[in-house]
């Protein structure tokens, strides 16, 4: 699954996510500092499903409607990074490719998704 990680997603996930065969580009790598609305153009031109941990950018989709092919936002505190990937992990073999299309919370104990559309 092809994915695009905002810089505040920490290297731990990103490495996690390509050890399982993701095909994953991390804003720090490429182009930190970047608008988030630059981040979701760029998600939606190369088709990837946007992984954040900024609220932000569901203010960009829902309210302002820019596009993005899906969002999985994560709300779990950055000091427990394996929880976040046990919780990361469920929701990708929950909903698989359907997070594409999606907004996707994440959080310690559920997870809640809706259609973009």
């Amino acid at each position: 699954m092809r994915r695009l990680a905002d810089e505040c997603v920490s290297p731990f996930l990103v490495a996690r996510l390509r050890d399982g065969g993701h095909d994953v580009l991390h804003m720090a790598e490429i182009a930190p500092g970047v608008a988030d609305s630059d981040i979701v153009k760029r998600a939606d031109q190369d088709h990837r499903l946007l992984l954040t941990e900024d609220k932000d950018f569901g203010e960009l989709l829902f309210r302002w409607h820019q596009a993005a092919p899906g969002i999985v936002l994560l709300r779990i505190f950055a000091e427990r990074p394996a929880q976040k990937w046990q919780r990361l992990e469920a929701a990708m073999d929950r909903y698989g490719e359907t997070l594409f299309g999606r907004y996707t919370v994440v959080e310690d104990a559920r997870i809640r998704s809706r259609p973009l559309v």
